[in-house]
């Protein structure tokens, strides 16, 4: 899937480039929204738990965004990546869109507080709309470099 992406497969095609039925994918999914939102919610899941191993062994939030950056950034990761915005593009239609970004709210309280500074929801939210942001714009150009200045200019006025 991450591969060939989804837009324009069947749940049939799915299956079986996965080597499974569509009547087990039913069975599990629900439907083709269905799926699409477990696989958002995998990548997103991940994506987290990679986070909170990286807080594990920094005490600078801004080392943190620049870790956190560097894995999700990273060549291996961009087919992953493409499939999760395009997945997003379907799930968002018929689910709690909140939850993409309510999810990562809660484990950033978490690892705030972890790290003796003060939670900042607002601060957050825009810290995930900038990396989410620059990972379309890596996924659209790959300009990582860009990218990465563009990061560093947003973690000066961050700092400030």
């Amino acid at each position: 899937m991450a591969t060939n992406g989804l837009s324009d497969r069947s749940l049939r095609d799915v299956a079986a480039s996965v080597g499974t039925s569509h009547r087990l994918l039913l069975y599990h999914f629900g439907s083709r929204p269905g799926l699409l939102t477990a696989v958002v919610e995998r990548v997103e899941s991940d994506q987290r738990a990679a986070l909170r191993e990286l807080a594990d062994g920094l005490d600078d939030p801004v080392e943190l965004v620049r870790a956190l950056w560097q894995q999700v950034s990273a060549e291996a990761v961009r087919p992953l990546v493409r499939l999760f915005f395009e997945a997003i593009a379907y799930a968002a239609q018929g689910a709690d869109a909140e939850r993409l970004t309510g999810s990562w709210l809660d484990e950033s309280e978490s690892i705030t507080a972890g790290l003796g500074i003060e939670f900042d929801a607002v601060e957050i939210r825009l810290g995930i709309a900038v990396v989410r942001g620059l990972l379309i714009d890596v996924v659209v150009t790959g300009d990582v470099a860009a990218a990465d200045a563009s990061l560093e200019r947003f973690l000066q006025f961050w700092r400030n």
